[in-house]
């Protein structure tokens, strides 16, 4: 696995660049999926790399916890139109809190509505799954929803606050359904985490079957007396003190088959989900993964001058170049290899004139 560093950055995108970025995103996001179908958008999409390295092609910060949030915002202009198929609902903040009913009404758009409330769960079970089965030390602050009549992918970030750092979580597309196992494309951060709560690994199966066994059997508050009893000197486990046991009361009243019914229940959240792993662990010998399940491009330059500052006149340029590629879609492949071979050429030429 690779690594790209992803420092929390304030500040916000120029209103000049992001302008450009929207009027480049655009003719670029039309080609691939003209050329290579809309499941290959949503797989790009799916890809942490790729997604990182059409921000920077767009002119963003090369390692910025802001490509995130920036590029979900110019895909968000882009999409959100009467000229694809394709929505994105949530965003940062607040915006995420407001998924549900984006996609209620996204949905209505593309004549899906019967859809909504399984593109919700979809949204609902990310981000019980990356904010409270997967415990690394980052809280989510963003979530995105992409979605079309046939796809979706869901893009997430988190921060470490202590540590000033951000990892964005990009998960597998789906047709409106996802599981808690193994559910990532990719995680891309900027170190691997010692401390973590793997309940997604595949190898954790053992340990979700039996957290299942113990909500299920309502032996839980039993077992976790006895798990604070096996636990009292041992510093190095952190075992919940405050746990939400209304919570874990209504999933034994709920019988959950599946460890993702489990995450939906509403008021099961990190400390409830770590002591029932602890218990798991400890007192029945079903371990959990502790491994970190997380794993570097530039065209017309970035935001802070890195690695060269943008180039107004060439980036209109490049938009210009993309508009008539999109006109040019319907021509022989001879000539698109011919047109790309100009692009590929303008290019180099603008990176070594920079380098000289």
């Amino acid at each position: 696995m690779g690594s790209i560093y992803l420092p929390l950055h304030h500040g916000k995108a120029p209103y000049w660049l992001l302008g450009r970025m929207k009027k480049l995103a655009k003719p670029i996001i039309a080609l691939i999926i003209k050329e290579f179908g809309e499941k290959e958008f949503f797989e790009r999409m799916s890809d942490p790399i790729f997604f990182q390295s059409f921000s920077n092609v767009l002119g963003f910060d090369w390692n910025s916890s802001g490509s995130t949030t920036v590029l979900t915002g110019v895909l968000k202009s882009v999409l959100n139109t009467s000229d694809f198929s394709i929505r994105v609902a949530g965003g940062k903040g607040k915006e995420g809190l407001k998924t549900p009913e984006h996609v209620v009404r996204f949905a209505d758009e593309l004549g899906i509505g019967s859809k909504a409330e399984e593109l919700i769960k979809v949204s609902r079970l990310a981000a019980k799954v990356d904010g409270v089965a997967l415990q690394d030390g980052y809280d989510i602050y963003h979530h995105a929803l992409l979605f079309s009549p046939k796809y979706c992918v869901v893009i997430q970030q988190g921060m470490n606050t202590h540590a000033r750092l951000a990892r964005r979580y990009h998960w597998k597309v789906s047709s409106f359904s996802a599981k808690a196992e193994e559910p990532h494309s990719g995680i891309i951060t900027v170190r691997r985490e010692n401390s973590v709560m793997n309940l997604v690994a595949r190898e954790s199966r053992e340990n979700r079957e039996t957290i299942l066994d113990v909500v299920r059997d309502g032996t839980f508050q039993r077992d976790y007396r006895k798990l604070l009893s096996v636990l009292r000197y041992r510093e190095s486990v952190v075992v919940p003190k405050r746990i939400d046991w209304n919570a874990i009361e209504k999933a034994y009243n709920l019988q959950p088959e599946r460890f993702e019914e489990l995450l939906l229940v509403r008021g099961i959240g990190k400390a409830a989900i770590r002591a029932l792993a602890l218990v798991a662990d400890i007192i029945y010998n079903a371990e959990y993964s502790t491994q970190d399940p997380a794993k570097y491009c530039f065209a017309v330059g970035g935001k802070d001058g890195v690695p060269f500052p943008v180039d107004r006149r060439s980036y209109d340029e490049v938009i210009e170049f993309m508009r008539d590629a999109i006109k040019q879609a319907e021509l022989g492949r001879f000539e698109k290899l011919e047109a790309l071979k100009r692009l590929q050429a303008s290019f180099y030429s603008s990176a070594e004139g920079r380098r000289a």
